[in-house]
């Protein structure tokens, strides 16, 4: 199953690289909010995860990567979550995500179930191994499956959903 969505590979030097990159910060701000109002509902969904991988196909790695780094921190100051501690986790994973999407996308330039699953499943294994690396523990990671299997399950579905509606 493939959508014939239009993807986009923008620039550092373009302007609307920054404003999607704000767009996705916003939405990565609201988003959370509406979860969060379901106990663990930001561990189950990963809703920032969501935004990032549906923009980054789209919109290419670079505004994911800004998006990826200031989501995080905006969130913390703004809404004191995620902690502190956790941002350099998160923010990683985030970019891993941002990364991989994008890059799939410019270079394969289509979107399918399949490859939003494999995205999707090798930004988690990279994103726990570094987690690994970076905590010592593997707890949070296997958390990611066995409490946010519906987190991912979001992030394939509704990437495919939104880019199918998103086509400009």
């Amino acid at each position: 199953m493939t959508t014939n969505a239009t993807l986009y590979t923008l620039s550092f030097s373009e302007v609307k690289t920054y404003l999607w990159a704000l767009a996705f910060i916003v939405a990565n701000m609201l988003l959370p909010q509406l979860f969060h109002l379901i106990p663990q509902g930001g561990i189950i969904f990963a809703p920032l995860s969501f935004v990032i991988l549906a923009g980054s196909y789209k919109l290419g790695w670079k505004t994911g990567l800004l998006a990826s780094l200031a989501s995080p921190v905006v969130n913390n100051l703004i809404f004191g979550a995620p902690v502190w501690a956790v941002i350099p986790v998160m923010a990683l994973k985030l970019v891993f995500l941002a990364l991989i999407a994008g890059l799939t996308a410019q270079y394969l330039k289509r979107v399918t179930l399949p490859l939003l699953i494999g995205v999707v499943l090798v930004a988690e294994l990279l994103g726990g191994l570094s987690e690994l690396a970076l905590t010592g523990t593997l707890t949070a990671t296997i958390a990611d499956f066995t409490i946010g299997w519906p987190g991912l399950l979001l992030q394939i579905f509704g990437t495919w959903g939104l880019l199918k509606l998103w086509k400009e």
